[in-house]
């Protein structure tokens, strides 16, 4: 078993002068301090990154991607678990899954209080996500989340609170399973969804800009204009609608030759707007938009660099997204 840390609150502790929290712990003294752990399964620890998540580059999130495959391949490694920040955890884990080609299982995992905290969560969570991985029912799951004693599929994980050890949830679906005190619960395994070989680097710029009533398309422009984008996510409201003020930056965008995706800011929803007036989701199909279907505006994104950094561009880049995105229901 291979435990790959990143940081985030599961290894952090306040700052002795200013009382912030800051990632500190090293990987090995977050195993060590989970009681149990050892008799789970034999693990080996690697450290990928000691940053709070917010500031976990896609660079660094594909480094993890790449570490988690490359570990699976090695004859005596049955399973990997990430230790990660919370705030950007579930597109780490769908880029995982996006580019994992074996079956897992990759086990990604954090915690809503440090360790600092009275009921500190990430010792227990760890714990679960070891047993998850260690699991025979987790064969062929892929990457999932494994927080507060459920398990979900990476690619419809989300973070719901900013608080609450409950944080993370499947809008328009259920947890796949649960981690009881004697058992993994694991009764259901989806189907993988699309994949991807992970390209080399995510070299390609994708700006993500949130939509809002009023705005105005030269926003738009203004992002495309000083971030040398290959591609656009846009996230709109409702099932994928923005303000018709916006429309212009969005064609400016298409007249580019740039693949444009719209997603919704709604976290149980998807894009599947039939609205034709300015700015609704079927008139932005009609100039050439894509939607996100179910996924997030930050897992969208990171879907379209994968694809452009493995060589596909405009309507290429567009047609395999559509096909992708019918893989993620």
């Amino acid at each position: 078993m291979r435990i790959l840390t990143t940081g985030g609150t599961i290894a952090s502790l306040p700052d002795p002068e200013t009382g912030a929290k800051r990632p500190a712990v090293s990987g090995e003294e977050l195993v060590a301090s989970v009681p149990g752990l050892a008799d789970v399964a034999v693990v080996d620890v690697e450290e990928v990154a000691a940053l709070s998540s917010w500031n976990l580059a896609p660079g660094h999130m594909l480094e993890v991607a790449r570490r988690a495959g490359e570990s699976l391949a090695e004859p005596d490694v049955d399973g990997v678990v990430v230790t990660h920040g919370t705030d950007t955890l579930e597109e780490t884990a769908f880029l995982i899954d996006l580019t994992l080609r074996s079956g897992g299982p990759v086990v990604v995992v954090g915690a809503m209080r440090s360790p600092d905290e009275l009921s500190a969560d990430g010792p227990r969570n760890l714990l679960n996500a070891v047993r998850v991985a260690s699991a025979p029912e987790a064969r062929g799951v892929g990457a999932v989340v494994a927080m507060n004693d459920e398990i979900h599929a990476a690619r419809w994980a989300r973070k719901l609170d900013t608080g609450l050890v409950s944080a993370f949830g499947s809008p328009r679906h259920a947890a796949i399973g649960r981690v009881e005190p004697d058992e993994v619960e694991l009764p259901f395994v989806p189907p993988r969804g699309f994949r991807i070989d992970p390209p080399d680097e995510l070299a390609h710029a994708v700006p993500l800009v949130s939509v809002y009533p009023g705005m105005d398309g030269a926003v738009i422009e203004a992002v495309l204009d000083t971030t040398d984008a290959a591609g656009l996510v846009v996230e709109g409201t409702g099932s994928g609608n923005v303000p018709g003020t916006a429309v212009d930056g969005i064609r400016s965008a298409l007249e580019r030759g740039l693949p444009v995706v719209l997603a919704t800011r709604v976290l149980g929803g998807a894009t599947r707007s039939g609205y034709g007036s300015p700015g609704g989701g079927a008139a932005l199909r009609e100039l050439g938009a894509i939607g996100a279907g179910p996924l997030s505006a930050g897992k969208a994104r990171l879907l379209l660099m994968v694809l452009l950094s493995s060589g596909l561009s405009g309507e290429a880049a567009a047609r395999e997204f559509r096909a992708a995105v019918a893989t993620f229901r």
